[in-house]
This record gives C-alpha cells, structure tokens and sequence, in this order.
C-alpha cells in the first residue's frame, strides 16, 4: 500500500487546451516520479520547474509518458527528457509497425517507405524517440496491460491501436488536391461545428453527440493505479472505444466498477469523448439530486481561452454522478492523499452549469 500520493495537472494556458500532469507517490518506502504528457513547448518548460519545485529538485523521473502524439500532450515533454535522466519512455509509436501493417494499405508497397510516411506523420513522437535514443533511454509499448510503476495500462489493446493507425488520417492512401475554395468551404465547415446553441435543463439531464472522437485520440493511453487505497484513471484524450477498453479489462486489472476516487476526464472536457452508458459503468449512475459532500475528485485540463472545452454537457454529467470537478483554467490543481504540505490554497469546485449544448 502506497503511504502518500500527489497528482499534479498543470495549466496549460493558450488558446487551446492541454495535458501535463506531474505525480509523485511513496510505495513500500521508496518514492517515484511519474510524468505523463507535458503541454506545448512553453508548458514543458513549467513542468520542469514544477517538478524541481515541489519533488526535492530531482535528478531522475522513473517514468515518463506520451499519451499519443498530439502536440498539447507531447511537445512538452522534450524539456522533460533533456533536463532530466529518464528511467523509461513509454509510448507508442505507430512507424515500427510498418512491416506488420503493410499488407493493409493499397497504395505502400515499400516497408521504408511507409515507416519514414508515418514517423513524417507522427513527428512529435519521432522527436521523443530522437531524444531517448541520443540520451540512451529506454523506450517501452504502452498497451493494455503494461505495467507503469504502480499504473497498469488498461488501453489501447495492441490490436485496436494498429487498427486506428491504418485508418487514420494521418495515413492516408493517396493525397487528394484541394482547392482554395474547398479550403474555405472546409472553414464554414468547422465554424458550423463549434458553433452551438444551449439547452436550459433540469438537474440530471444529459445528451452527448453521435459522433465520435478522432482516431489520435483513440490512441491514448489510459493508466490505473489503486495508491493508499484510492482508484485513480488517467484518461488522456482517449475517446468511447478506449472507455470501453477499459470497462472490458477492469476484472483483469483488479479494478472494481463502478467507483474512481480520482478521474481525469477525457479530451479537456470534450464530449464526443463519452455517452451516459459509459459513465454510469465507470463512475455510477446519476444520482437523485446533488450530494451535499462530493463523492470523488474529477479534473480537467482546461484553458481558460479554448472556447471549445469543457462542453458544459461533461460538467454536468461530472457533477451528476457525485464528483467535486475541478478545471485547471489559468492555475495547477493538486489533488493527493498524506503528501507533504505546500501551503496551496484549497481549490474551489465547479458550479453545476443550468444549461448544455443542443
């Protein structure tokens, strides 16, 4: 049983949001530094003083974590790997596969050719994979059932990863020529998407779109660890198929759902991320009315410009099912459990919002 726990989500403050979370834990008398994700470039840079900061100034982190490749998540990290000396990268890179895959795609025929497509493809990871090998750290798979320290990895399987991998935009068959005005048409497009109207609901109600969440999202690692008693699920940007991931291997992992004392929720908030069925397995079915002591802690990693996330629809089902929600939006949020005094101020919960997005 671990004797302390503390997990940090740092803000990660531009016009979109990000991931950097920081944690550190004591388990049968040793103690262990565990990154995953570091924001854009400038973010790495805070997670780095933060961990000197607040983690005795160390030299060493057990490990480091690329969630998937996008660069709010992976881009920072490169500060992370340079200052500090790493025990084990662990991430999932899509162009080592190359030789596996092949056969599915019409239009690749040369095995080099597509690694060096997918490496162009995935280049915040490849830069990652530059790093570790010039500083000889280790790199290790992320799939389901890796062991991460005290974290065991409950998605993706290996086998859904190669799937999104193949299917994803980022590997496309041809290239197809685009127009200026398909690209402004494409503009209207996404204007159209984000543009949304809201409904005014009573407590309890909660619809999340049809659409799903993209393929690189998808490719997010998700990590579990039970420290000092407390279930803890870090998310990602993971979307429905990586929730469900985790809700099939849950017996296996010795995780019992429903019932998370600490959750990241997915994609800063996004809602194309979750549906009501998978939050009820994860986290419990909405209760009657709004406890008047939170039931578990819910983070967000949110920047207070991204007009986009959170969606207030995730909030309220946040807040729906028991939790104390916390979004970062400009500050760091602490939540822990025995861990040394900082002196931070207690952070203030969300207010249920009263409406959510048609």
């Amino acid at each position: 049983m671990a004797d302390y726990f503390e997990v940090d989500f740092l803000g990660v403050e531009t016009k979109k949001s990000g991931d950097a979370i920081a944690l550190r834990y004591e388990k049968d008398g040793a103690t262990y530094i565990h990154v995953v994700d570091g924001g854009y470039v400038d973010t790495g840079k805070s997670l780095r003083d933060h961990i000197v900061a607040h983690y005795g100034n160390p030299t060493f982190i057990h490990h480091v974590v690329a969630t998937h490749n996008d660069g709010d998540h992976a881009r920072g990290l490169v500060e992370i790997l340079e200052h500090f000396d790493v025990g084990v990268l662990w991430m999932n890179r899509p162009w080592i596969y190359a030789a596996e895959i092949i056969d599915r795609f019409e239009t690749y025929n040369d095995v080099d050719r597509l690694r060096s497509k997918l490496r162009s493809a995935y280049a915040n990871l490849a830069a990652l994979e530059e790093i570790a090998e010039r500083k000889g750290i280790e790199i290790r798979e992320a799939f389901q059932g890796a062991a991460i320290g005290a974290f065991r990895v409950m998605a993706p399987t290996r086998s859904r990863f190669l799937d999104l991998v193949v299917t994803s935009d980022k590997t496309p068959e041809a290239k197809t020529e685009t127009s200026a005005f398909d690209g402004f048409l494409t503009t209207l497009v996404e204007k159209a998407k984000s543009a949304v109207a809201y409904i005014r609901a009573a407590w309890g109600a909660e619809a999340f779109p049809a659409e799903d969440t993209s393929n690189e999202n998808e490719m997010s690692v998700v990590q579990y660890a039970n420290l000092c008693g407390k279930k803890i699920l870090l998310t990602g940007d993971t979307g429905r198929d990586g929730l469900a991931e985790v809700i099939a291997y849950a017996p296996s992992a010795g995780l019992k759902l429903p019932g998370i004392d600490r959750f990241q929720v997915p994609h800063h908030g996004g809602r194309r991320n979750l549906t009501t069925e998978l939050l009820n397995s994860i986290l419990g079915e909405p209760l009657e009315s709004k406890p008047q002591q939170g039931l578990f802690t819910a983070v967000i990693s949110s920047a207070k410009e991204d007009e986009d996330h959170p969606r207030k629809v995730v909030m309220r089902a946040m807040i729906h099912r028991g939790a104390n929600l916390y979004m970062t939006e400009g500050k760091s949020i602490r939540t822990y459990h025995n861990a040394p005094a900082r002196g931070w101020d207690a952070a203030t919960p969300a207010t249920y919002p009263e409406e959510y997005e048609e």
